[in-house]
């Protein structure tokens, strides 16, 4: 019965943003082509493809495709940050030919930027749609918005304190010409009216926001598909589900469906801040199935919902700092949400604790393993998750067993991790809960 709901539900999304997609949003695209290594010019076609996006977002269209080849962007002038304001479809991981992808390992395709003085801080790839009118000056509304296969890294985004990258510093410093660290997720999307958005195959990592790495907000009548990302080394939420619909209309409210993720190491705001740290955030108006995800080292839990309507099958929470899933205030481990959660649907099955390898490079693991916390009561009166510790987390990378420290500093805090450090970790799944490497994916 339960499947049978589901899918008139989105039997019912569909035919809404069939029939609600307006002029604007109905536009038929076209296919853009990007070559950091072979680009120039503004044609954007797969002969003579563009340098970067972000010099050609002024010609983007609605329902345009862009397809990213390997290499390296920083946007138009270096500034660190692409802002799209059409529903558009992107499509990274491909070879110089747009012949294969292989965005996490042969051809990735990797959004960066730099810490210089007064370049932009705000999300690294940011689309936002729900501003746009039509002709009449009536809100566009319908089709659909893809990021697929982009790695995004804000590692050099960061200020860094003594430029040792080991903690971030969220001001900036006038003297030394550097910017605060872009409190800002790395993929942010807003999404029109009946407008359906899904991120899949992406790596988000060393962000700094109060909101998601990965944040996606759909209004009415729209879904969101977030699937087989790895979100590492971020602060805030790893992956966050936000809804710009009140009320309860089973055929307004949105629908996201959240499977196969990875979500690892997700900090705090700040070293005194009792707010992130969670691997999975939801706002409280929408419907979300929950599964197969990997939700571990939360500094504060793995998931924390406002209220919404989950079901939650098989997924895994380890290493979480004070619980595994709060639901408003209400903090509790992994063999305790069936029996105490208010909002979760019955049928919810199969979700598990337990201790994980997690084969990130030793460099990285080291600092982490050994950083300081600052501990304030308010923060450290909840939930005690089972799997978690100190010894524990050294075992988890392999490293020698001893204590952590606790201490009123913060000389480690979102320490930056590299690429090639981090992907071995999101490779594959744990007895099929995370994600695992999107070989030659398809668009």
């Amino acid at each position: 019965m339960k499947n049978i709901v589901q899918l008139s539900i989105f039997v019912l999304i569909a035919i809404a943003n069939a029939q609600n997609t307006s002029p604007n949003f109905a536009n038929e695209g076209r296919d853009w082509y990007i070559s950091k290594n072979t680009g120039s010019g503004q044609m954007g076609t797969k002969e003579r493809p563009a340098k970067d996006i972000g010099n050609i977002i002024h010609h983007l269209k609605p329902n345009d495709r862009i397809h990213i080849a390997e290499g390296v962007y920083m946007s138009k002038g270096s500034r660190g940050a692409d802002e799209i304001n059409v529903p558009v479809k992107i499509y990274g991981g491909y070879d110089t030919s747009f012949t294969t992808r292989d965005p996490w390992d042969a051809h990735k395709t990797i959004f960066t930027g730099t810490n210089e003085y007064m370049k932009s801080t705000d999300a690294r790839i940011y689309i936002r749609t729900d501003q746009q009118r039509e002709s009449n000056g009536q809100k566009s509304t319908g089709s659909e918005i893809v990021v697929d296969g982009i790695i995004v890294d804000n590692g050099s985004r960061n200020r860094y304190h003594e430029d040792k990258n080991l903690a971030i510093r969220r001001t900036a410093s006038p003297k030394s010409k550097q910017n605060p660290s872009p409190e800002s997720g790395g993929i942010v999307i807003v999404a029109s009216n009946f407008t359906n958005v899904t991120v899949q195959n992406c790596v988000v990592m060393n962000t700094a926001p109060t909101e998601g790495a990965i944040s996606v907000r759909v209004f009415q009548g729209g879904k969101g598909l977030i699937q087989n990302n790895f979100c590492i080394n971020n602060t805030g939420y790893g992956i966050q589900a936000r809804t710009g619909y009140v009320g309860s209309d089973p055929s307004k409210i949105p629908v996201f469906t959240i499977r196969n993720n990875t979500v690892l190491f997700t900090w705090k705001h700040d070293a005194i801040a009792s707010y992130g740290g969670d691997a999975l955030a939801f706002d409280k108006d929408l419907v979300a199935t929950v599964a197969n995800n990997a939700l571990g080292y939360g500094h504060m839990g793995g998931i924390y919902s406002k209220g919404a309507k989950l079901t939650l099958t098989n997924n895994l929470f380890t290493g979480n700092g004070k619980y595994d899933y709060r639901e408003i205030n209400d903090k509790m481990a992994v063999a305790d949400i069936l029996d105490e959660a208010m909002y979760l649907d019955p049928n919810s099955d199969g979700n598990q604790g337990f201790l994980i390898k997690i084969p990130v490079a030793e460099r990285w693991a080291e600092i982490y393993a050994n950083r300081k916390e600052i501990s304030r009561a308010e923060v450290d009166a909840a939930v005690t998750v089972p799997n978690t510790g100190a010894n524990q987390l050294r075992s988890i990378f392999g490293l020698n067993v001893q204590g952590t420290d606790v201490a009123m500093d913060a000389e480690i805090f979102l320490p930056l991790i590299t690429v090639d450090e981090a992907l071995p970790a999101g490779l594959h799944p744990w007895n099929g809960m995370g994600c695992s490497i999107p070989k030659q994916a398809s668009n």
